[in-house]
């Protein structure tokens, strides 16, 4: 956005959940935010070690911050299979929306904005 740039990383295991930094110049970043900071956008209770938000993705459109991530609950067997939501916020601070659960089909979720407006949503299957 402009002279702006986001970046929401990875926080695995660790709550809160995305950490959201903020650079003018791709070389020096501030943590600027922690979106997912109430238990009802993320709850890793019984997550073993290293799951948890993985590979979040950060875009704007239609005057909305969207942050899509994976919720990866185990390593083993069909860890693959994690649930990936959506949350929305008017500001990169906040206040971010109740998480909306798009679907349980592998994890490293991205959002498409289209020219026309419509959503796509991507992940590894």
């Amino acid at each position: 956005m402009g002279d702006d740039y986001y970046i929401a990383t990875t926080t695995f295991e660790w709550f809160p959940g995305v950490q959201i930094h903020h650079s003018r110049d791709l070389a020096n970043w501030l943590l600027l935010a922690r979106p997912l900071e109430r238990a009802d956008l993320l709850d890793m209770r019984g997550n073993p070690d290293s799951v948890g938000v993985w590979a979040p993705c950060l875009t704007h459109a239609d005057g909305l911050f969207w942050l899509i991530y994976a919720d990866v609950k185990r390593l083993s067997g069909s860890f693959k299979d994690a649930p990936n939501y959506l949350v929305t916020a008017p500001s990169i601070k906040g206040p971010w929306s109740k998480r909306v659960y798009l679907n349980s089909s592998e994890f490293d979720p991205s959002l498409f904005h289209a020219p026309d407006g419509r959503k796509y949503l991507v992940n590894m299957l």
